[in-house]
C-alpha cells in the first residue's frame, strides 16, 4: 500500500470522531440554552448524526459512488478496496466516538 492511503485511513477515522464529537457538543449546548437536559441530549444527537460524520469523513456520496464504479466497471479492485477501507475507518471513528460520548454521559457527577 502507498502511504498516501495510510494518511487517507487516518484523516477519515478522525473526520467522522470529530463530526460526531463536535455535533454532540454544540448541539447540547443548544439543549442547555433551550432548557432541556445536555446529557441526555448528547446520547440522542449522537446516534442521529452517525451517518452524516460518515459521509463527511469520505468527501461526499459521489465521490464514493464513482470509485465503486470505478472497481466494478473498469476492474480496478484496488479502488473498490480502498473506498471500503475508508467506509470501514469512518465507521470506527463514529463508533469510538459514540463510546466516548456514552463514557462521559453516564460519568457519575460527584
Amino acid at each position: 500500500m502507498e502511504e498516501r492511503f495510510f494518511a487517507s485511513f487516518i484523516h477519515c477515522f478522525f473526520i467522522a470522531f470529530g463530526v460526531v464529537i463536535g455535533g454532540t457538543v454544540i448541539g447540547s449546548i443548544g439543549s442547555f440554552l433551550t432548557g432541556d437536559a445536555p446529557l441526555s441530549a448528547m446520547n440522542r444527537i449522537a446516534q442521529s448524526i452517525k451517518i452524516w460524520a460518515i459521509v463527511a469523513a469520505i468527501g461526499g456520496t459521489f465521490d464514493a459512488i464513482e470509485n465503486f464504479q470505478r472497481g466494478f466497471v473498469d476492474g480496478s479492485t484496488m479502488d473498490l478496496f480502498k473506498q471500503s477501507m475508508f467506509i470501514i475507518a469512518a465507521m470506527i471513528g463514529v463508533k469510538t466516538a459514540i463510546l466516548f460520548i456514552t463514557w462521559v454521559t453516564n460519568e457519575e457527577i460527584m
